[in-house]
Order: C-alpha cells, then structure tokens, then sequence
C-alpha cells in the first residue's frame, strides 16, 4: 500500500512500550502489515517494528531470501509475529553487529542469545512457536526490542564497537542503514 517513513533515533515514541493487539484480521491491521512489508523492503530492511513507523502495537514483522545488508546471514523466513513472547532456550550468548533503519548510517556489536524459542500469533490470530538460532534468533530479538522502546545501541556493551558504517568498515561494501 504504502512506504511510511521511517522514526529515527531520538524520536520519543521509539522508546515506549507498545500496546497488545486485540483484534486479529481486521482491515486497519492488514493495512498496517501491507505497509510495513512495503516499508521493510523498499529500504532493504532485515525486519521492521510497528513503532518504528509510529504506531505503537506488539506487531513485527521479518524475513528475507538475501540481505544486501547481511550477504553472510542465512535466509529467515517471513513472518508477521503479533504479541510475541520470547524464551532464551540457554545461556549462551553471542556478539554480532547490528545495524537498524531508525538508527541509519551505523552499527554495533550486540550480544544476543544465540538460541530462543518465540512464540505469537500471526495477523489471522493463528498461534506461531518456533525454536530459532544464530541470525533469525538475533533478527527477533532486535524487532522484539522495539516493542518495548529498546533501540540496539542501549545494548552495546563496548561503545568502541559502536559507530558509523563506513568508520567501522572502511573499503568495504556494507549497505548503508
């Protein structure tokens, strides 16, 4: 339907709790959905929050074949994931850089776990529950975040692993955010 700009980084809505959907399959949500899709892949994106496009619902969305801005990650399927709950399934945690459309032109390294099990409901209010690892655990977990007004800089344990694309990464060709 239609790409909707995407909230930066100092924006005050990026950091408050979203609400709960509670009512599947209406048009005002798959509305929502066609322009998050929209939004995600007209800007490259590995996944996208509700709130990053201002509206403050427990939805995300996430996925991809190939990413321009993650060419060593492996697919992640698509998914619409709705009130999701999440459960590290151990300990284990990894570092990883992260980029984010709300926070353009920079990365960092962002400790994750490495396994999680999520579970949610789809936009049919369809109950979703998957056991996930590496990237596509990681990818939940920033979506996720956003939920709760948390951007992947409040994450970063070493903030000299924190900066601009092109500083971090120089003569390489990694897609900007």
């Amino acid at each position: 339907m239609a790409v909707r700009p995407v909230l930066r980084m100092g924006d005050p809505r990026l950091l408050q709790r979203s609400q709960p959907v509670v009512r599947f399959g209406t048009p005002e949500l798959h509305e929502l959905l066609r322009d998050m899709e929209d939004t995600m892949h007209a800007l490259n994106g590995a996944g996208l929050a509700a709130p990053q496009i201002g509206v403050l619902l427990r939805v995300v969305i996430f996925g991809f074949s190939a990413s321009p801005r993650y060419p060593d990650a492996q697919p992640v399927p698509y998914t619409v994931l709705i009130n999701p709950l999440l459960e590290p399934l151990s300990d284990e945690m990894e570092d990883g850089w992260e980029g984010c459309l709300s926070v353009p032109g920079m990365r960092g390294e962002v400790p994750r776990y490495r396994r999680l099990r999520y579970r949610g409901f789809d936009a049919s209010g369809q109950p979703i529950d998957r056991s996930v690892e590496g990237f596509h655990a990681r990818v939940v977990q920033h979506e996720c975040d956003h939920l709760d007004g948390i951007l992947y800089p409040m994450r970063i344990r070493d903030l000299s692993r924190f900066g601009f694309t092109e500083e971090l990464f120089p003569g390489q060709n990694v897609p900007d955010d």
